[in-house]
C-alpha cells in the first residue's frame, strides 16, 4: 500500500481510501451492513488508512459502521467526515449566506454527533459538506472550527467543493483556511487540473479525489440497455441518452488505450494517482470484491506519461447531477 502526504496536515495517508457513502444503511444503494462491515475490514487490513464518511450517509449510519470497525483497531486509520448544511441544499446556492448553511452552533452540534455515532474523541479531518467561496468572509463558521480545534474534537478542517465547480473553494485556499479539499476529478472531469491543483500545491493542501469512476461510467459497465434497481440514484444520473452517450466515451477510451472492460477502471484509477496533487482517491466501495479490485491500483504505480496525455483528449466536463 503506497501513502502520500495529505498537504500540510502531515498526515500520510493510503493512495487508495474507502469512500463509505455507500454503505450508509441497509438497502442504501443496495448495502447490507454484513457486507460492508466485511469490506471495511478487508480494506483496513489490506493497508488502507482513511475513510472518508459524512453525517448525512444514512443519517449517520455510515458513520456508525466505521466507528465500528475502526475502533477494533490496534493500527492507526484516519477518519474524515462531513457536516451537512443546515439549510439541507446540495450543492450550496450562490446568494445563500454562510449562516444559513453553516452557523457555528450547527457546527458544533454536527460534530458532536458525529463523534458520538463514530465513538471516538476526535475527528481527523472535518469538512463542510457543501461550499461556496462567497462564505469566506461571512458568518461565524470559522470560530466553531477553531474552538472545536482547540478543544481536540477536531484536527484538521477542510471543504466539499461543489460538484463540477472546482474553482469555487479558491478564495478559501488562497486566505489559508482549509487543510484539504474533496472535489470531483476523474478521466472525463480533468477540470481541477486547471486552477485547483496549482492552488493546492501552492498553499500545501490536501486534495481527495471523489467520484473517481463518474458513478460506474468509468467501469465501461453501463451500457445503452442497462437497467437499475428501483431508487438507485444513477437511474436519474444516467437518464434519457446519457447511458449511450456515456457507453460510447467510455469505449472510445479503451479503444484508445488498448485496455478491455476489465481494465478500464484501473486505467481511469492510475490517471487520477498520476496527479502529484492527488492524496488519496476515494472511490465506494460497498463490497469485498471492489475493496479487491481497488486495494490492487495501491501500489505507488502512476500511468505511463504517455497514456496519461492521450487521455487528456477524453476530456468531458459537463454535469449530469444537474
Amino acid at each position: 500500500m503506497n501513502h502520500r502526504r495529505l498537504g500540510r496536515t502531515g498526515l500520510e495517508v493510503s493512495e487508495v481510501g474507502y469512500g463509505a457513502w455507500g454503505i450508509g444503511g441497509s438497502g442504501w444503494l443496495g448495502a447490507q451492513d454484513d457486507e460492508s462491515l466485511r469490506a471495511l475490514e478487508l480494506a483496513l487490513d489490506s493497508g488502507i488508512n482513511l475513510i472518508d464518511t459524512a453525517l448525512g450517509y444514512g443519517d449517520g449510519h455510515s458513520e456508525e459502521l466505521v466507528g465500528q470497525a475502526v475502533r477494533s483497531r490496534s493500527d492507526t486509520v484516519y477518519v474524515a467526515t462531513k457536516i451537512p448544511p443546515k439549510n439541507r441544499l446540495w450543492p450550496a446556492r450562490a446568494g445563500t449566506h454562510a449562516d444559513e448553511a453553516f452557523p457555528a452552533d450547527h457546527v458544533r452540534a454536527c460534530t458532536e454527533q458525529s463523534l458520538r455515532n463514530l465513538g471516538l474523541e476526535a475527528i481527523d479531518v472535518q469538512q463542510f459538506h457543501v461550499w461556496d467561496d462567497a462564505w469566506v468572509d461571512q458568518g461565524d463558521w470559522r470560530e466553531a472550527i477553531e474552538d472545536l480545534r482547540r478543544e481536540g474534537k477536531l484536527r484538521f478542517f477542510g471543504v466539499s467543493i461543489n460538484d463540477h465547480e472546482p474553482a469555487n473553494a479558491l478564495g478559501l485556499i488562497r486566505a489559508g483556511l482549509a487543510d484539504t479539499v474533496q472535489v470531483i476529478y476523474n478521466a472525463f472531469d480533468q477540470s481541477p487540473e486547471d486552477e485547483l491543483f496549482p492552488a493546492c500545491r501552492e498553499h500545501d493542501v490536501g486534495v481527495l479525489a471523489r467520484v473517481p469512476l463518474d458513478e460506474g461510467g468509468l467501469t465501461g459497465r453501463i451500457t445503452p440497455d442497462t437497467e437499475f434497481p428501483e431508487g438507485d440514484f444513477r437511474a436519474r444520473y444516467f437518464r434519457d441518452d446519457r447511458k449511450r452517450e456515456v457507453h460510447e466515451r467510455a469505449q472510445a477510451i479503451a479503444d484508445d488505450l488498448g485496455v478491455g472492460e476489465d481494465g478500464l477502471a484501473e486505467l481511469a484509477l492510475r490517471y487520477i494517482l498520476s496527479a502529484p496533487e492527488v492524496s488519496s482517491v476515494i472511490p465506494g466501495m460497498r463490497s469485498v470484491r471492489n475493496v479487491e479490485r481497488n486495494v490492487a491500483v495501491a501500489d505507488g504505480r502512476g500511468l505511463d506519461p504517455g497514456k496519461v496525455e492521450r487521455l487528456k483528449a477524453h476530456r468531458w466536463v459537463r454535469n449530469f447531477y444537474a
